[in-house]
């Protein structure tokens, strides 16, 4: 049976850990050609080894997604080394802890680097990748957060939410502007996962977690793998939100279900998988 996303080139930001690497193996599963882009190059290059060491094809590329011109020149070196592009990740993510009212400098500079990398970084890949996405009537995936629709009060950063807030804003313009092109474009929201960006955060806070947003057995970022698998899906304890106003409205809304501590989400990823890139089931 071939794979899901055969014959298609995906470029995954943030995917020398956590999530994106999490999508780049499901996306690999699944027939892609996996484009690697980390901030660590190491990193990147262990998610290639993962891939191909499974049979699959992937590269990898350094790629500080705060600098425009490297974004433009990477998405040139990909078109001209394996192809265009026809699905896109935003994944790569930062957060910081400070209150608004801790230490002023802090806080000023907290804000500065968290949008730098979460929302500016979101624009300057996208807008490195438009050209090729436009032409191949491509799939934009942006990572966004629980904190696209809500603050989670404690310990957060109010840059960590308006950052979030912001890519849900930018995948709903991107999506009413481009679905004329035959592009989609998506939201997912997260909620805490356990990856290396939050580890240190749940192990710690878990008090303060509970009275706001929290798992009673923390989400894995292996769940968003899965995504990739044809076979075996039931109720995953993941939180997400799906967004999907470009090239086909999907027809019906994830269902979230409060569970204790947790909002569960009750749905099929291979549907979800379908109709995001628009796949004929059988």
């Amino acid at each position: 049976m071939a794979g899901m996303l055969e014959r298609h080139i995906a470029a995954i930001t943030g995917s020398g850990s956590g999530i994106g690497r999490a999508i780049a193996l499901g996306y690999a599963r699944e027939g892609a050609q996996v484009v690697a882009l980390d901030i660590d190059a190491k990193s990147a290059a262990e998610t290639v080894d993962a891939i191909t060491h499974s049979g699959g094809k992937a590269h990898s590329f350094t790629l500080d997604v705060r600098e425009r011109d490297r974004c433009g020149e990477v998405a040139a070196l990909v078109k001209e080394k394996i192809g265009q592009v026809s699905i896109l990740v935003n994944d790569a993510g930062i957060n910081r802890r400070n209150a608004f009212t801790a230490d002023a400098e802090a806080v000023i500079k907290d804000w500065e680097d968290v949008l730098a990398t979460n929302l500016h970084g979101v624009f300057n890949v996208t807008h490195a990748f438009l050209a090729q996405l436009r032409a191949t009537k491509g799939r934009i995936i942006n990572v966004g957060s629980i904190q696209s629709f809500m603050h989670v009060r404690t310990p957060n950063s109010p840059a960590y939410t308006t950052s979030k807030h912001g890519v849900l804003g930018f995948t709903r313009a991107l999506a009413a502007e481009l679905g004329k092109d035959g592009v989609r474009v998506n939201a997912i929201g997260p909620g805490f996962i356990e990856t290396p960006l939050n580890e240190k955060v749940r192990a710690t806070n878990r008090a303060d977690l509970s009275g706001t947003y929290t798992a009673r057995s923390s989400g894995k970022a292996r769940g968003y793998c899965r995504a990739g698998n044809l076979s075996g899906f039931g109720p995953v304890r993941l939180c997400h939100r799906h967004d999907c106003h470009g090239g086909r409205r999907v027809s019906r809304d994830l269902t979230l279900i409060k569970s204790d501590w947790m909002l569960v989400l009750l749905a099929d990823f291979h549907d979800l998988l379908a109709e995001i890139f628009a796949v004929e089931q059988s």
